[in-house]
């Protein structure tokens, strides 16, 4: 941790959603390392009130424009953008220009937000939570730039890993939302199922880390333990590893680069 004597004073976008709550229970499980300042969902009047409640917070807001204002009015160290959708690009601006950290969940505000959102920050103030992108950002830190080859962004292949065309004419909504290894939220898992999700995530990895198309590579990876790795020119290979556990991600996210101490269970290696 940063600073012992001082929590880490959070604002959590898409407070209600699935990146939203886990990053609330890590927050919950460290209370003397975050504190909660502002929360934000999309129309869960509800459930807001309710966290709100929980957690002590006098600053809240519903949707998006709601959320920037939010995010410029109320002073905090990080900004957790778990909004769903490029309807965050507004408050990942609104984070930079700020000068917040911002912990970024919302990979669609930089897809399409692109150079303009890289112009705004600063170096090392997008702290990727996918947990592709923070595996990578981890493994980056044993090498230079100048040392990487390729990085490597591995999938699980998601429900429909090994159908074939005609098997996939049939598949049902349902069924693209029982992801075999994460717990997600519904458009991300749908976009998971059809691998849009994994399409998406190489254009992350290229903005947030400037490394060209044709030096990343996906690979399938059923079990989602290895979440990513990167190659270096001497031939060795970094990877990060644990169970599928968005909240280790979220924990870095955090408080990058400290690790926070039961961020996510180990893996069983017997």
């Amino acid at each position: 941790m940063s600073d012992l004597a001082a929590p880490r004073r959070v604002i959590v976008l898409g407070s209600s959603g699935s990146i939203g709550t886990q990053a609330l229970d890590v927050i919950s499980a460290n209370p003397e390392r975050f504190e909660v300042v502002g929360l934000a969902t999309g129309s869960a009047r509800e459930v807001l009130a309710e966290q709100a409640a929980r957690f002590g917070v006098a600053d809240t807001a519903l949707g998006a424009e709601a959320a920037e204002q939010l995010v410029r009015d109320v002073a905090c160290d990080v900004v957790v953008n778990g909004i769903t959708g490029s309807v965050g690009l507004g408050p990942t601006l609104a984070a930079l220009e700020a000068g917040r950290t911002l912990a970024l969940a919302n990979k669609e505000s930089l897809i399409v937000g692109g150079d303009l959102v890289k112009r705004v920050a600063t170096p090392g103030q997008i702290v990727p939570v996918d947990s592709e992108h923070s595996a990578i950002a981890q493994a980056l830190r044993s090498g230079s730039s100048a040392e990487v080859r390729r990085l490597v962004v591995t999938a699980s292949g998601g429900p429909f890993r090994g159908r074939t065309r005609d098997q996939l004419a049939a598949v049902t909504p349902a069924e693209a939302l029982a992801h075999p290894t994460w717990n997600m939220g519904r458009v991300v898992t749908t976009n998971s199922a059809t691998l849009v999700n994994k399409g998406l995530e190489v254009i992350e990895a290229h903005l947030l880390f400037d490394i060209d198309y044709d030096r990343i590579d996906v690979v399938v990876h059923p079990q989602s333990i290895v979440h990513s790795m990167v190659e270096f020119v001497d031939g060795s290979t970094i990877a990060q590893a644990s169970p599928p556990d968005m909240r280790l991600p979220i924990s870095l996210g955090l408080d990058w680069p400290h690790r926070v101490a039961g961020g996510g269970a180990p893996i069983d290696w017997t």
